[in-house]
């Protein structure tokens, strides 16, 4: 085949968070979270033994929640189903899809492997967390640069660092609520008011005070999808899920606007807007825990908006994320090619390699 007219052939990686495969997974998974120093902030020497500790106190908890999951996560399956997914998006390219999770196999070190042995022309890094943390895009975009250096992986590489304002991800995360809300609408007495609840993963206060940007990232992600559509009572809130330590997490906590919406009298339609795939903290924590809670404190009822998965709106958007970043690429880039974090948060990459921030107007009219 003549190479001018050779598709380029290109590695996409999807980065996630990764889960147990089966029961004896859940406690070396846990250790392999706790001990990642992205999540656990304390000096070097301390963390291997403490973040055993936590592994330890946390394992029957989870090993439950997992139980309730057929005793593995969904999560591994869910990601090659968007993977293959999103090959079939892309016609243009000879591109395959590759998965990295961070704390369970395939761990990056394997994905490398596997990239390197299909030996791309290019390769971007599209970790699927909307937002951009310390905790997780950075996590797992470091794991990828040390095991790529490690096996001498040099291809031209472009890393998606967030996207979280893309429009079509906004809109196809806003068609899914609207449909949601007409079902939890259709479900409901006409005389009891709907509320929604944009529920995120939370983070340590401390970690957002350092410079993190996920805070500011999560809260124009919710305006650009209330841009789409928004809920016709108007009635909306921002919330965090998943406290896992005993220091300050930002707030309000979804179990604070659970309680609120008891003392109002108004149904809740909970969206995961910090996730794209379902996994144990949309399955059990939202499903059934907070709707344990909801209806032990007598909210009038409890709706759970599906994650994205597979939707053919939200894998074409991850589509035009790559296209994108093909464009603006290789190196660093976001959604809009470019740094979209004010100056507060040092802690966003493009901050890190010294990038002077840049506001783009679309963001500055949410913010």
């Amino acid at each position: 085949m003549n190479m001018l007219s050779r598709k380029p052939r290109v590695a996409i990686v999807l980065f996630n968070l990764g889960g147990p495969d089966r029961p004896e997974s859940v406690r070396p998974f846990l250790v392999n979270l706790f001990t990642d120093p992205a999540i656990l902030r304390v000096p070097f020497f301390l963390r291997p033994l403490l973040g055993r500790v936590i592994a330890r106190a946390r394992q029957k908890p989870a090993s439950e929640n997992y139980a309730l999951l057929g005793g593995r996560s969904p999560l591994l399956d869910l990601t090659n189903e968007q993977a293959r997914a999103l090959e079939a998006a892309l016609p243009e390219l000879d591109a395959r899809c590759f998965v990295a999770m961070r704390y369970w196999h395939p761990f990056s070190d394997e994905t490398v492997a596997a990239v390197r042995d299909w030996a791309p022309d290019e390769i971007v890094l599209l970790p699927l967390y909307p937002q951009y943390s310390t905790t997780t895009s950075g996590s797992s975009l470091t794991a990828w640069r040390e095991a790529a250096a490690t096996q001498g992986l040099v291809v031209p590489t472009t890393a998606l660092c967030c996207w979280y304002a893309d429009p079509g991800y906004a809109a196809a995360t806003a068609g899914i609520l609207r449909q949601a809300w007409q079902q939890a609408r259709a479900a409901l007495d006409p005389a009891v008011p709907l509320r929604v609840l944009f529920s995120a993963h939370g983070l340590p206060e401390s970690i957002v005070k350092a410079g993190d940007p996920y805070q500011f990232q999560v809260e124009r992600t919710v305006a650009s999808v209330l841009k789409s559509w928004t809920p016709p009572e108007g009635d909306w809130r921002i919330c965090y899920q998943s406290r896992a330590t005993p220091q300050r997490w930002i707030s309000p906590s979804t179990e604070e606007e659970i309680e609120h919406a008891a003392a109002a009298k108004t149904a809740l339609l909970v969206v995961p807007i910090a996730f794209v795939s379902e996994h144990s903290e949309t399955l059990v924590e939202l499903d059934v825990e907070y709707r344990d809670l909801a209806e032990k404190l007598g909210v009038p009822d409890y709706f759970r908006v599906p994650a994205q998965n597979s939707d053919p709106g939200f894998i074409a958007a991850l589509a035009g994320l790559v296209r994108n970043g093909r464009l603006h690429g290789p190196g660093l880039c976001s959604f809009v090619g470019r740094r979209t974090c004010p100056r507060a948060f040092g802690d966003c990459p493009h901050a890190r390699a010294g990038t002077p921030p840049v506001v783009e107007p679309a963001l500055a009219r949410v913010a």
